[in-house]
Formats: C-alpha cells, sequence, structure tokens
C-alpha cells in the first residue's frame, strides 16, 4: 500500500471551494464519490466527522488529514485538496490549513491506514515539497510531488 497506487487524477482537487471544516470534508468526499471509491456519502461523512470530535486532524504547515474508519469501503482510498484560501481547521499549531488529505479505511483493517498516515507525514515535513503542492497547477504532479 502506498500513495502512488491510492491516488490518481480523479482524487486529486486543485481548488477546493470549502470555507468550514464540515465544508471541506464535505467537498473531498465528493471527489471520492465521483471518482467511484465511495458509494454512500452519509456513512462516510458520519465516520469522519465523528473522528474529528475526538481529535482535530488539522496537523502543522497547513496540513489537515480528515480520515475515518468504515464498512462502505473494502479497501484503503484516498484523496487529495488544496484550497486556494486557507481554512481554519482547528489545527495542532492553530493555523488554517491549505492542503487537505482524506483517507478512508475499513474497520477491520488497520495497517494500510497507519501505513498511509505514516507515509503522509512524512512527506509534510518538507516544506519545500508543501510550497511545490501549493504552486503546481497540474494533478499529476501533485501525485508525482507526495510520491517521489
Amino acid at each position: 500500500m502506498n500513495l502512488k497506487t491510492v491516488l490518481t487524477t480523479d482524487t486529486v482537487e486543485l481548488h477546493l471551494k470549502g470555507t468550514t471544516k464540515e465544508t471541506i470534508i464535505d467537498e473531498m468526499l465528493e471527489i471520492l464519490i465521483k471518482a467511484g471509491k465511495v458509494t454512500d456519502k452519509k456513512a462516510a461523512l458520519d465516520c469522519v466527522l465523528d473522528r474529528e470530535k475526538k481529535m482535530s486532524t488539522g496537523m502543522k504547515h497547513g496540513i489537515a488529514i480528515p480520515h475515518g474508519k468504515t464498512d462502505t469501503v473494502s479497501d484503503l482510498v484516498a484523496c487529495i485538496g488544496i484550497s486556494d484560501n486557507p481554512v481554519d481547521f482547528d489545527s495542532l499549531d492553530q493555523e488554517p490549513c491549505r492542503i487537505f488529505i482524506m483517507t478512508l479505511s475499513p474497520v477491520n483493517k488497520t495497517g494500510p491506514h497507519l501505513q498511509f498516515l505514516a507515509e503522509v507525514s512524512l512527506l509534510f515535513k518538507s516544506a519545500d515539497k508543501r510550497q511545490e503542492i501549493l504552486k503546481t497547477n497540474d494533478k499529476a504532479e501533485v501525485i508525482r510531488i507526495l510520491t517521489e
């Protein structure tokens, strides 16, 4: 399981329109639905919002990783969205977020989920990569930056 196999240009959105945590999460789920990765939006939304209630998935450096576990997916699915405007996501460093990576995984499989989160967190230790992602207008380029 790695980012390259999970992310496709269908699951990258360069211009999220949402202005709140809830609208961003909703928009991210729409990406997964359009890409055919999620069929039950309400169940998926409930599990992600439930996870947010426990603890915000707003990390540091303008990145949020909303995620949840649901039986509506049989394998881990993910998408990435970039917002033109910073969005308050109750982040650890209190900074608003512009890069959002959502993942949903089956309730009974923890391995891929933890591996995915670990992989994502490593990538974003690099300020250069974050800047590259925010600057690009090419969906395939976002995936390349994330996976190189």
